[in-house]
């Protein structure tokens, strides 16, 4: 299996556009990644002053530079409305399908205004689609807490299923996958 990742640095859907973070989106990510809502279930929310050291000391054109790491942003105003990824899961952490393997994992966050509204299952859709008409099929992983149950749904609704279950961050997790060429369009 190739290790390669997505190279796109854009990706356009209906209402969103997945691209590289900018100054203008600072004070949006630093709200997101404080709020305690948002966090519940990704280990608990960042102080901002974490947050905002960490965001100095990348800089905020440097923080979605890595290949399928973007800002979903509203495509009408360009306000930032999350973030989504696919990107390599590392080999060390668990809940992986092979032990030791480095498979594709999806994630996203989304700011807690727009919850609802369809925006993580469209950025998702639109990363998972950019990815099966670049790279070779494989299977894409994604991990969340077993109490998310919005996460669990969402992962539902695009093709994910569930394959067991394991314990990380002090509580369960579900390790959900789909075949990356599932999602061709």
């Amino acid at each position: 299996m190739s290790l390669s990742t997505l190279s796109a640095v854009r990706i356009e859907a209906d209402r969103i556009l997945l691209r590289e973070s900018r100054e203008a989106d600072r004070e949006r990510l630093i709200e997101l990644r404080t709020d305690p809502e948002v966090g519940a279930h990704i280990g608990g929310h960042r102080r901002r002053e974490d947050v905002e050291r960490r965001v100095d000391g990348v800089g905020m054109d440097k923080l979605t530079e890595a290949p399928g790491l973007y800002v979903i942003a509203d495509k009408a105003t360009d306000v930032l409305l999350g973030t989504v990824q696919l990107m390599r899961a590392a080999a060390d952490e668990p809940g992986h399908l092979t032990e030791g393997a480095e498979e594709l994992e999806l994630g996203y966050l989304l700011h807690r205004d727009a919850w609802g509204a369809g925006y993580a299952f469209e950025a998702a859709t639109a990363v998972l689609r950019a990815a099966a008409a670049e790279l070779p099929d494989q299977p894409v992983i994604l991990r969340t807490q077993s109490a998310n149950t919005r996460s669990l749904r969402l992962a539902a609704r695009l093709g994910f299923q569930p394959v067991s279950t394991f314990e990380a961050f002090d509580a369960e997790q579900t390790l959900s996958t789909a075949d990356l060429h599932s999602f061709k369009a």
